[in-house]
Parts: structure tokens; C-alpha cells; sequence
């Protein structure tokens, strides 16, 4: 059994050799690409999308799909990294979902700049301080996150990509038990989502919000009285044990991520573009606007209302359609649109999240 054991580790070393050869092959590629690009962009969303596509289609195990294409994100990551330096905005501070959802796309080889609110995020892409945003667009179970709407409106900035977090609430404290927990930090979001568990295990305890998961965690590694409800990163920034794993009451929990910069990525035949526009105020003007999609085959896969809050009762109307805006359905639905349309503004063009 030794024996068998030293063989098969003797192997492993000389693929681990094997492997950092090809990996700085591929990376010396890159770094030709970058040279060849004059100052472009080092990160392209589509065909970062496409190579991740390939490795979970192509994928024999016994690496889990999932698994298999981390790893190849954080090879990309190191080899985009060779090309220049990426600041990425997101909504801080350290330990959030939302840095979760920028290294899931960005991987370790960027700058994350945690900002203190939605806003801030968007002003530091705008004023040049990054040259991306991740900012939370929707959750499966509490809906539109309505500031990141309010702002998509004015904004320059084009989403060129999406991110798809699954997202696991944990509690966190210092000590190793509940017992003598008596306050719990969290979200706001996070306490409507975990609502359930907090009822059964904690019904006494003092709910307190906060501002961000980050900050609960911060919190409650102050307190030896108190716990925090936050993602294993926020456990990992503040010493905190996970004390009870998983307790969100919708095991499918997602939360939607929109990366907002001034790219414009290219079709890859699995995108998606999102819109907003509003409506004249008169009867059966929301059908009206809609009808050119149905003309034209085009699947719409969300639709959302936010108040114009310049008179009553007028709204727009955010909407996501599959396909990009330059496959020949879809364009020539959009060039109905704009002329039904007292406003349209299309916000992107991207490919759809890898899972």
C-alpha cells in the first residue's frame, strides 16, 4: 500500500510540473495578446464567459463542473493580471457578498475598492477611481435592489457582465456555541431571508441592522454577547467561528450582480440586454410597447417598475430580454421600441452568468 501510495504521488509531482509549464505558456500568451491589444481592455467579459463554458461542457470529473471552472477563473484572473492593473468598485466593506460576487468574476488578481454605498460605487467608476462596479441588482427572495434601478437611469456606464451568487447566510460569533448569545447583527436583507431560523433558535435575541454583513461581523467580534449573520468571508476577515451553517430559509437564495464599466462586449450566442423605458400615460400603453417583442420572437425575462417620482402614477420600466442587441430579432424589435417609446435607454449587452 506504501508503495502504490509513492507511486501515485510521484505522479502527481511530475503533472504538477507538467501543469506549471502550461500555465506559463498560457500566460506568455496573454501577455502577447495584451501587447498585440494597444492599451484595450484586459478583461472581456465574453470571452471569458465562452472559455469558462467550454471547461463545464468539456469537464469528465471527477472535478465538479462548479470546481473545475474556480480554478480556471483564477488562472485567467493571474493571466489578466499580466496585462494591467484592475481596480473593481464594489459595496464594502471587506467580508460582503458583494466582494464574494467580485472575486467569483474577477478572481484574486484585481483591486477590489470597497465603497460605503451603491452611490459611492458608481461615482468611483464614473470619476476614473475604478474601471468596474459590482453592484446587487436583485435577490430571488426579497426582489430589486431599488438604488442600483434608480442609478442604472443616469448613469454612462454599460453593464457588461452579470454575476449569480448563491447565497448562504451563516451565523458567526467568537465563541464556539449559541449559548449566551443575546444580539444578533446583520442586514436588513439578511434578517427578512433568515427570518425562520431566528424564530426557532434565537427568538429572544435582540435583532440589530446594520448596513452591511461586513460591518455585523465587525460588530459581533467585539462583543462576546453577540453573533452576526454574514458569508464565510466575513467570518474569515474578523476571526469569527461559523456557528450554525446554511440558515437561510430558501436554499436557493440567489442574489443577481450587475458589472458595470464602458466596454460593450461582443455576442456570444448565450447573452442577454437590459432596457429601460417608459410609457405614455393612456390605456394599454405597457401592451403596446411590449407587442414588438412578441413580434419579433424576443423572450423577455424580467420585468420591473420603479416610480418616476416626477407626477403621479408614472413609472419605467426596467426589462431584461434574452439575446444581444445585435442579433437581427432583437434589433429590429428595439427599433420599434425607440419609436414607441417616450424614453428608452439600453443599458447592456453581456453575457449571461456561468453558474
Amino acid at each position: 500500500m506504501s508503495d502504490e501510495i509513492d507511486r501515485l504521488r510521484a505522479e502527481i509531482d511530475a503533472l504538477d510540473g507538467e501543469l506549471l509549464r502550461l500555465l506559463n505558456r498560457r500566460a506568455a500568451l496573454a501577455q502577447e495578446i495584451g501587447a498585440l491589444k494597444r492599451g484595450a481592455s484586459a478583461y472581456r467579459p465574453e470571452r471569458e464567459s465562452e472559455i469558462l463554458r467550454r471547461v463545464a461542457e468539456r469537464n469528465p470529473g471527477p472535478l465538479p463542473a462548479e470546481r473545475a471552472a474556480a480554478v480556471f477563473r483564477e488562472v485567467i484572473s493571474a493571466c489578466r493580471s499580466l496585462e494591467g492593473a484592475i481596480r473593481v468598485a464594489y459595496l464594502g466593506p471587506e467580508g460582503t457578498f458583494s466582494e464574494m460576487a467580485l472575486r467569483k468574476q474577477f478572481g484574486q488578481g484585481v483591486e477590489g475598492v470597497p465603497c460605503d454605498s451603491i452611490d459611492e460605487v458608481f461615482r468611483a467608476v464614473e470619476a476614473g477611481g475604478a474601471q468596474f462596479a459590482v453592484v446587487p441588482v436583485e435577490n430571488s427572495a426579497e426582489g430589486a435592489v431599488g438604488r442600483t434601478l434608480d442609478l442604472l437611469l443616469r448613469t454612462p456606464l454599460r453593464i457588461c457582465a452579470e454575476i449569480a451568487l448563491r447565497v448562504h447566510q451563516n451565523l458567526l460569533r467568537r465563541g464556539p456555541a449559541l449559548d449566551g448569545a443575546r444580539r444578533v447583527y446583520s442586514h436588513a436583507q439578511s434578517f427578512a431571508q433568515c427570518h425562520g431560523w431566528l424564530a426557532q433558535h434565537l427568538p429572544l435575541a435582540e435583532r440589530v441592522p446594520v448596513s452591511s454583513n461586513g460591518e455585523a461581523a465587525r460588530l459581533a467580534a467585539a462583543e462576546p454577547e453577540s453573533c452576526a449573520i454574514g458569508p464565510e468571508i466575513a467570518a474569515e476577515r474578523h476571526g469569527l467561528n461559523v456557528i450554525a451553517p446554511n440558515i437561510e430559509d430558501d436554499p436557493n437564495n440567489r442574489t443577481r450582480f450587475l458589472v458595470l464599466g464602458e466596454l460593450a462586449p461582443a455576442a456570444t450566442g448565450k447573452d442577454a440586454t437590459s432596457l429601460v423605458m417608459s410609457a405614455p400615460n393612456r390605456p394599454g400603453a405597457v401592451h403596446a410597447l411590449l407587442t414588438p417583442l412578441a413580434k419579433h420572437g424576443v423572450s423577455m425575462s424580467r420585468l420591473e417598475s420603479r416610480p418616476m417620482r416626477v407626477g403621479q402614477w408614472e413609472y419605467y420600466f426596467f426589462v431584461d430580454l434574452e439575446g444581444h442587441r445585435t442579433d437581427p430579432p432583437l434589433a429590429a424589435a428595439l427599433a420599434e421600441l425607440e419609436q414607441l417609446a417616450p424614453f428608452l435607454k439600453i443599458l447592456g449587452s453581456y453575457p449571461v452568468a456561468v453558474a
